[in-house]
């Protein structure tokens, strides 16, 4: 392959990254420098395949097509075959430099084809069974990456990314019920609280759904901070992002937990919020 054409592959997967705003960084400048154009990578080809998923007026095979063919190209990688899109030039460079599982890679296309297909989840186990697929890889990949892929690492790097996936349901429920038609509290949970599923697409705030929502936000504040061992045994730039990524989360959750009269209201991370949680990261 030539030195240019893999040079614009890069450059396009950047460019990719930088234009996409995210409440927990992508690529930050915390990575260690290393590290941050992988990961440019390995993020624009789960947004792009995330957009094949939830973006646009597409139907449903649609959707499944197209990610049908982002399992080819993968496929592709897996058979040593060089990769016609930008996305997979670079990536096929990423996985053999850094012997990368491209089965983490499956998985998240795994995740996406569950977007399309299924919106209810009967009880908790299922939703941590999605975040298996949609989360969990994200973070198992870094630590690939930086080498530093040992089981504990792994399993805390889990807890992490499922409980970050948790975080992103939690903030966004309306705007899953109206523009995806998408529930991610489990079924089992809304009956028992009593709290009917069009409350989500009307803002009907009740002290039911507010009990609801305590439960939701303290399992994830629980599963953050056993995960947080990770932050600790990770040395240098890596450790500091992992961190704050924690304490991003955290920071989060303690928002969502002040909305008392309002569990719909999204919260944002203002400036002094993240000087907060950099002064923590900074500290092992």
């Amino acid at each position: 392959m030539m030195p240019d054409t893999l040079e614009s592959a890069y450059q396009h997967c950047m460019r990719m990254t930088r234009s996409h705003y995210e409440n927990f960084p992508v690529a930050s400048r915390l990575l260690p420098r290393a590290l941050r154009t992988p990961v440019s990578v390995i993020y624009a080809f789960a947004r792009s395949a995330d957009d094949f998923a939830d973006e646009g007026e597409l139907v449903p095979a649609e959707r499944l097509a197209r990610l049908d063919g982002y399992r080819r190209q993968l496929d592709a990688i897996a058979a040593g075959r060089t990769p016609g899109d930008p996305i997979f030039i670079a990536l096929a460079d990423v996985a053999q430099r850094h012997a990368l599982p491209l089965q983490l890679l499956y998985d998240l296309l795994t995740a996406f084809r569950q977007d399309v297909v299924k919106s209810r989840y009967a009880n908790f186990d299922e939703v941590l069974a999605y975040c298996r697929y949609s989360a969990n890889p994200v973070g198992r990949i870094v630590l690939h990456l930086a080498g530093d892929a040992g089981a504990d690492n792994l399993r805390d790097s889990d807890k992490i990314c499922t409980a970050l996936q948790l975080i992103n349901f939690w903030q966004d429920l309306e705007q899953d019920y109206l523009e995806s038609s998408r529930v991610y509290l489990p079924q089992d949970e809304l009956a028992a609280y009593g709290v009917a599923e069009e409350q989500l697409g009307r803002r009907g705030n009740s002290p039911a759904l507010r009990a609801l929502m305590d439960k939701q936000i303290e399992r994830s504040r629980a599963l953050m901070l056993d995960g947080a061992p990770l932050g600790t045994r990770l040395r240098g730039r890596l450790g500091i992002e992992i961190r704050a990524t924690i304490h991003g989360g955290l920071c989060v959750l303690d928002a969502l937990a002040r909305r008392r009269d309002d569990v719909f209201a999204r919260p944002r991370l203002r400036r002094r919020d993240w000087l907060r949680v950099l002064r923590r990261a900074l500290i092992p």
